[in-house]
């Protein structure tokens, strides 16, 4: 299984805790800049020595996984790159017999790349995707998908898309995700 966590705000300790308690043996950073002015303890260099004294591994992914391209490409384009399918083959073996679990900034899974671009991929792969939550509870990304689908004016159908299978759907609120994502906030 991989499993996805926010750093958020959390201290170390805590982020550790949440971490052992979902079963986390191994965390894949796929912030494409692994550094935090305003939380340091998640630092590419800190946050490896901190998992690792905690008995979990540090791979970063960044560069592969991250959701800010430099060419300034969308999530579809990001997803077909071939850097960006090995680093899921990498993921999908890597899971075979390790708990991975992808790490980001944002506290809520639909806030970011990590369920919007990757975690998504990983689930029309057929792969079972958890999402650590801040409280400690867990959500499958399935019932993630559910609440995007639930909660979106995209996601209701009406008379145009009224026929769309789910995964049609979900493609297009996907997209308008990724648009409300890279709205400058107010």
């Amino acid at each position: 299984m991989i499993k996805t966590i926010g750093h958020s705000n959390h201290p170390i300790g805590r982020f550790v805790d949440l971490l052992k308690a979902g079963g986390v043996e191994a965390v894949v950073d796929v912030r494409s800049t692994p550094y935090s002015r305003r939380f340091p303890q998640f630092g590419r260099e800190r946050l490896a020595q901190s998992l690792s004294a905690a008995g979990i591994l540090y791979r970063y992914e960044g560069a592969a996984l991250g959701g800010k391209p430099k060419d300034g490409a969308g999530y579809d384009a990001l997803a077909e790159r071939p850097e960006f399918k090995e680093a899921l083959d990498r993921l999908v073996s890597g899971s075979a017999d390790t708990t991975l679990c992808l790490m980001c900034a944002e506290k809520e899974p639909l806030d970011c790349h990590r369920t919007v671009l990757v975690s998504r991929r990983l689930a029309e792969r057929g792969l079972p995707v958890e999402h650590l939550l801040a409280d400690g509870r867990s959500e499958s990304h399935a019932a993630v998908e559910d609440r995007l689908l639930g909660g979106s004016k995209e996601g209701l159908p009406d008379l145009f898309t009224i026929a769309e299978d789910r995964a049609t759907r979900l493609a297009r609120i996907w997209q308008a995700r990724e648009r409300a994502m890279k709205r400058p906030q107010d």
